[in-house]
């Protein structure tokens, strides 16, 4: 048998290759819907980024709606509603009978008739919701990280050739894969333009972390909750939950 040699180059370059065909490979969740029907939206986990998330979903197309939203706590549902239904105007279609609160407000949303759901929760609830969800067959848009433990990060693994089987969108918030100039320094560097790579550092810059002050009432899990940023058992850490997007980047 003959062996050709494959510099680290080459195995980083076909290593980013699988990951970003695997990615690209998952269907498109406009395949939901046929043109002519209403690609309906549900979001769950309305904080900055879920609303975000859910904004940006509104204004990819013409015919996509948020049709349904939840979150653990009621007021925050409130507060995220309002914005977004400015933001969204017709193509928010969100009703009473289809916003949640509460630890199965995912389930609620899941099972609204919607056929994309945003996942944004904590990610210590990723692979509980993303399992539902591919259970149902419904297309998933999720934050990172998938999960904050080793066993959670195992359970995406299987449910992402699960979601494959069915034919399921199925796509992370890994946003540097998608960014244009970033995917063109990539390139050059897997292509040679730095020699061989024998080491890689990298530092994520970031803001000051926010922190919200425990209220009268709360209780030590709500006030965990509301503060899951702070806590290991909500977040992984801060590697895990934000420097994370570094590691993708160098893989």
């Amino acid at each position: 048998m003959e062996y050709k040699s494959f510099c680290r180059r080459d195995f980083v370059k076909a290593s980013s290759a699988i990951s970003a065909g695997s990615l690209l490979a998952a269907p498109n969740v406009a395949r939901g819907a046929k043109n002519d029907k209403t690609l309906k939206v549900g979001l769950v986990g309305t904080g900055g980024r879920g609303s975000g998330a859910a904004a940006q979903a509104m204004g990819a197309d013409e015919n996509v709606a948020l049709t349904a939203i939840g979150d653990l706590f009621e007021d925050r549902i409130k507060l995220r509603s309002r914005i977004l239904k400015a933001r969204g105007r017709d193509k928010y279609q969100v009703t009473p009978e289809t916003t949640f609160s509460g630890f199965d407000a995912y389930k609620k949303v899941i099972d609204s008739g919607v056929d994309v759901v945003i996942l944004t929760s904590p990610p210590n609830f990723r692979p509980q919701h993303l399992e539902y969800a591919v259970e149902k067959g419904v297309h998933c848009f999720f934050e990172k990280p998938v999960a904050v433990d080793a066993p959670g990060v195992r359970k995406v693994i299987q449910l992402a050739k699960k979601a494959k089987e069915k034919n399921l969108g199925f796509m992370s918030g890994f946003c540097w894969r998608h960014h244009y100039p970033k995917r063109e320094i990539f390139g050059r560097i897997l292509d040679g333009a730095l020699g061989d790579l024998h080491a890689m550092y990298s530092t994520y810059n970031g803001g000051e972390v926010w922190k919200k002050k425990r209220e009268e009432g709360w209780g030590d899990l709500e006030a965990q909750l509301r503060n899951w940023n702070a806590h290991l058992w909500l977040s992984g850490d801060s590697i895990v939950e934000q420097a994370v997007h570094c590691i993708d980047m160098m893989q």
